[in-house]
């Protein structure tokens, strides 16, 4: 199994917002990194992610244009999966659906070499019923990003079933390398991040819709009161309220009626209105 010394090309799986964030902080590590989606209209539309993403960065002086220029040049695009063949780890970040992800786990097992460790950024879903599609369960292992991946500094790293200790350690060693900070979770529905955060973005959803509050008041009454950067409403046109909804519909059918969705989260969702990205969410962008 390879370690972090012997990792020169990541490979992503998904041009995505998680998956576009994730290229561009492994470029900008140093890190050569293969970009891959199904269609070159999703690739395009990664690149130029990761490009407005870096012009942000120079704006503020953070990196330099020729900084951005290098890690710009270090991410290919791909839409073919045999272009992984040669990369030394690979980050899958496609829909979280089980089976779509198990598909692009059973392809990668074939495509990369035996001792090649393949991650996930899934949020929700079982690690262990995803390495189960491939012939090396021992090395895959959850790598749970945080959005945006260029400003968040967590990732979860997620321990399935047959999970390696040193699949273990290469994740922790890898996102460290990003200049990120880890926390690692058992195998459990929502593992620490969302199990925790759905419920509290769920019942802020549901304040609003039964008028306990505005939707600015229920935001501005939890960033003052608990010390976080966004409330819950914001920070779930942030995330996506169809993200959120997947999420939430995953973790009611593992641990039940505490988790059952907001009526107003699948309204939104049902009319479009995903958050940020798609410019109304409950706020507009």
């Amino acid at each position: 199994m390879r370690g972090l010394d012997d990792i020169d090309t990541v490979g992503v799986v998904g041009a995505g917002t998680m998956g576009n964030g994730i290229a561009q902080v492994a470029a900008g590590a140093g890190y050569d990194v293969v970009m891959r989606d199904v269609e070159q209209e999703f690739v395009d539309r990664g690149m130029d992610a990761i490009d407005d993403s870096l012009s942000r960065f120079v704006d503020k002086g953070d990196i330099s244009a020729d900084e951005k220029r290098e890690t710009l040049d270090r991410v290919v695009g791909a839409t073919d999966l045999a272009d992984l063949a040669d990369c030394d780890l690979v980050v899958e970040a496609v829909i979280e659906e089980m089976d779509v992800k198990r598909d692009v786990f059973a392809d990668l097992d074939e495509t990369v070499d035996d001792d090649v460790v393949l991650a996930t950024n899934t949020s929700t879903l079982s690690i262990t019923t995803i390495a189960a599609a491939t012939d090396r369960p021992e090395q895959v292992v959850g790598l749970h990003f945080m959005n945006p991946v260029p400003l968040m500094k967590g990732v979860e790293v997620v321990v399935g079933e047959k999970t390696a200790e040193e699949a273990v350690d290469l994740a922790h060693d890898f996102a460290e390398d990003l200049d990120k900070e880890t926390w690692e979770s058992d195998d459990k529905p929502g593992f620490v991040s969302n199990r925790i955060l759905m419920p509290w973005i769920n019942e802020g959803i549901r304040a609003y819709d039964e008028g306990v509050a505005t939707k600015a008041d229920i935001d501005r009454g939890m960033k003052l009161g608990t010390n976080v950067p966004m409330g819950p409403l914001e920070l779930a046109d942030h995330i996506g309220l169809d993200v959120c909804l997947d999420a939430t519909r995953t973790l009611h059918e593992e641990l039940g009626d505490r988790y059952t969705p907001a009526y107003l989260l699948k309204r939104k969702v049902d009319a479009g209105d995903l958050g940020k990205k798609t410019g109304q969410g409950f706020y507009e962008y």
